[in-house]
């Protein structure tokens, strides 16, 4: 039986402030902006800052607003990824299955592990302890035998929360939640439920595929007709076409680097979610960018191999970024896209030449040849 385990790191880029600056901690932080930015939004919000209700995409001005006497700063995305490769390689660990979606948050694959680190729940207890004593930053977890399911379930007792949904109960599970609860449902599906009354998954339980495929669509009837019976559920058309793309519209002409890049890595995260759902894999790679006077501009590049993972995407999106924007220029529409999709293939992704997989592995293998002296694991070789 398949087992997945989501790990969530907790208000991340404020908990690395508060890990960097003992000042800042127990005091509410906010990521994003100055409050004199005026377009600034904020990107993270410590625990203590949630309290007066600010949240991810509040307009910075608003948070001041809520929560005058926070800490207030514009961020450093070099060390939140620096901590973020630092998290991954402590997962990597535990599986050499990791596949990272966004700067923080992944992806474990723990099916067969529990001969070398018990089942689920004491993996998870392990891992969210190593990752603890190692960088001081807490990490919510679920698991279940789907993705899907457990993505869901990492969010129910955060922060620093464990959340089990055991084999036979994702249903169960599912129809217990509210509709806000559903993941891949956005405002717009949120606004489409409140119109035709549908308050809990267990609303959307008792009707028929047909029907919601009536009133969604066939691709979003089809998902929610599978996700509220905590199945793996897919809501994209990238089976069916040879690309994929997203992009995000600002309210206001966006000039601040951190800002877009971290909307630009917000991208990455839900283009690699949607390539690890359908099973695909792609090597070229597209940014696009409308400045302030609505023109437009796009570049692609194909690279040698496969895009490893989420990381790998957001460097190569943003170096392309920034060799094609132009500087001083005001920007209301920022976008990436994956193309040429093909199914993934693991044994391509396995051996190729991309070093941190290598270091990935190689770490597994010194792992299980540690604790299991007589095993005496190796890497095959091709013929």
């Amino acid at each position: 039986m398949k087992c997945f385990i989501h790990a969530d790191l907790d208000a991340f880029y404020a908990s690395v402030e508060q890990l960097d600056n003992e000042q800042y901690r127990g005091k509410p932080v906010i990521v994003g902006g100055l409050p004199e930015d005026r377009r600034a939004v904020v990107s993270t919000a410590s625990y203590e800052a949630r309290k007066y209700g600010v949240h991810a995409a509040m307009p910075m001005a608003r948070a001041y607003e809520l929560c005058p006497d926070a800490v207030f700063l514009r961020g450093d995305m070099a060390r939140y990824k620096e901590k973020s490769r630092e998290v991954m390689g402590i997962f990597s660990r535990f599986t050499p299955d990791v596949r990272q979606i966004s700067i923080d948050e992944a992806f474990l694959d723990i099916t067969g592990t529990e001969r070398l680190f018990g089942p689920p729940s004491v993996l998870a207890r392990k891992l969210k302890r190593a990752v603890h004593e190692q960088t001081g930053l807490t990490v919510s977890v679920g698991s279940a035998s789907n993705r899907y399911v457990a993505k869901i379930a990492s969010g129910m007792s955060k922060p620093d929360g464990f959340f089990v949904v055991e084999n036979g109960a994702e249903e169960d599970f599912m129809r217990s939640l509210p509709v806000s609860k559903i993941w891949g449902a956005g405002g717009k599906a949120q606004g489409l439920f409140k119109l035709h009354g549908l308050k809990t998954c267990t609303d959307i339980h008792k009707l028929e595929e047909q029907t919601l495929c009536a009133v969604f669509g066939k691709a979003f009837g089809a998902f929610l007709y599978r996700a509220v019976r905590g199945k793996s559920a897919v809501f994209d058309a990238a089976r069916v076409s040879h690309s994929i793309s997203a992009e995000r519209t600002f309210e206001f002409d966006m000039y601040d680097e951190f800002m877009i890049e971290t909307e630009l890595m917000r991208i990455c995260g839900d283009l690699m979610r949607r390539l690890l759902d359908g099973q695909l894999q792609s090597r070229t790679f597209a940014v696009k960018i409308r400045y302030n006077d609505f023109s437009t501009e796009s570049a692609q590049e194909t690279a040698a191999y496969p895009i490893g993972d989420m990381n790998d995407l957001f460097e190569r999106v943003c170096s392309l970024f920034r060799r094609k924007r132009k500087y001083g220029r005001g920007i209301r529409l920022i976008g990436a896209g994956l193309m040429n999709l093909e199914p993934y293939c693991p044994v391509n992704e396995l051996f190729s030449f991309e070093d941190e997989r290598k270091k990935k592995l190689e770490r597994c293998i010194h792992e299980i040849n540690k604790k299991f002296p007589k095993a005496s694991v190796k890497k095959a070789r091709l013929i």
